[in-house]
């Protein structure tokens, strides 16, 4: 239960004559006065304890807000009939500027991490722009891969490049836009501009101003959660460009285990990163024809494998991508951290896991993404 609109409702103290001072018997009190005439009294008065318990009021204690008084089993049969909610949360709004909010399960978003986007709530809200001025950048590029893929060190190499501004993860599609009012609300739907409009109007704003502070041309980013929002993401652009990183799944979920080996046991992390790699899977699927590299070339044959990225994305290969580096932000939760990433160089992988070392959860994937001798996709 939390103040609205700026709005308090003083406490009214018992002065010994029987009367609650708790603040939301008060309110319901409140929302009674609304809600006396509806029927049910019978079955409330059955109930009236849960009432009690809630207010902490014994059977006869009375509730008192200005001229309203009501005993406290005929403020539960008054608000018994609160089906509820809207209703309700507007009496209470309206006579002492509160509501009431029940906890419980977060809202499903996109991915992990929550977040009270406009998707969460209804996908209809979700639409391309409608004037192409609505958008600053113009095809920027994102990476999308599984956590733990070597995503750090293909940004890092990218960053390297003098038309790239490959920043750390930025996590802009957990950005979110709220009407403070329900009037602003209407003032940005007389604009044409839905939630979901203002999110992406916001996503563009910042990872532009990114973009022009460096001075580069193009924007590149590699938050790995983003797999799990490539549909908005290229709706939000249009001309967005996508480029996958596969790694072997049983690497990623071995090294996903030693990024915080007190979290998560190599069972967990195996399940968890699964969840990463079926989320970039379904965005392969629903946008063939993108660049797809792999952490074991791009560590085995890094300029290799880095030209034919550069080409792809219609950019000059420049030596320099292979010794990209200090680099300015290293912070676990914003992408790798450890001493391979720190060299500023492009350092060999980890030998590939035997067979035998897969975990049977990760064997379907692997052998989707070509890591076992009977795969149809050549590793």
């Amino acid at each position: 239960m939390g103040p609205v609109g700026g709005r308090a409702a003083a406490p009214h103290r018992d002065t010994g004559s029987g009367y609650a001072h708790r603040p939301h018997g008060l309110l319901l009190a409140r929302a009674s006065r609304v809600f006396a005439h509806r029927g049910g009294r019978a079955f409330c008065r059955r109930n009236s304890h849960r009432f009690r318990d809630f207010c902490g009021l014994s059977t006869d204690a009375r509730i008192s807000v200005g001229e309203l008084s009501v005993n406290c089993q005929e403020a539960w049969v008054a608000c018994h009939d609160m089906t509820w909610h809207g209703k309700v949360n507007h009496a209470l709004t309206k006579y002492a500027g509160f509501q009431i909010k029940r906890v419980g399960k977060a809202k499903k978003g996109s991915g992990p991490g929550g977040g009270a986007s406009a998707s969460a709530g209804d996908r209809r809200l979700v639409r391309a722009p409608a004037d192409p001025a609505d958008r600053l950048l113009v095809a920027p590029i994102f990476i999308l891969s599984p956590v733990r893929s070597g995503s750090t060190l293909l940004r890092a190499t990218l960053n390297a490049h003098s038309m790239l501004h490959a920043p750390h993860e930025l996590h802009v599609r957990r950005l979110t836009v709220g009407f403070g009012t329900s009037l602003a609300r209407e003032a940005m739907e007389a604009l044409g501009h839905n939630q979901a409009d203002l999110e992406h109007l916001l996503w563009d704003r910042v990872l532009h101003r990114e973009l022009v502070r460096s001075g580069k041309r193009f924007v590149v980013d590699k938050t790995p959660a983003n797999a799990f929002a490539f549909q908005r993401i290229a709706t939000c652009w249009p001309d967005a460009r996508f480029v996958f990183l596969l790694r072997h799944p049983a690497s990623i979920a071995r090294s996903w285990h030693e990024a915080s080996p007190g979290k998560r046991t190599p069972e967990e992390a195996a399940l968890d990163a699964l969840r990463y790699m079926k989320a970039v899977q379904r965005a392969r699927e629903a946008l063939p024809g993108r660049p797809t590299l792999r952490y074991e070339r791009l560590t085995g044959d890094p300029e290799g494998e880095l030209r034919r990225l550069c080409a792809a994305l219609d950019v000059p290969w420049e030596p320099g991508m292979l010794t990209y580096g200090p680099q300015e932000v290293l912070r676990k939760g914003l992408g790798d951290w450890k001493d391979k990433i720190q060299s500023g160089a492009v350092q060999p992988g980890r030998a590939l896991p035997a067979p035998e070392e897969i975990p049977e959860v990760l064997v379907p994937i692997c052998r989707e993404w070509g890591y076992l001798p009977d795969s149809a996709e050549p590793a």
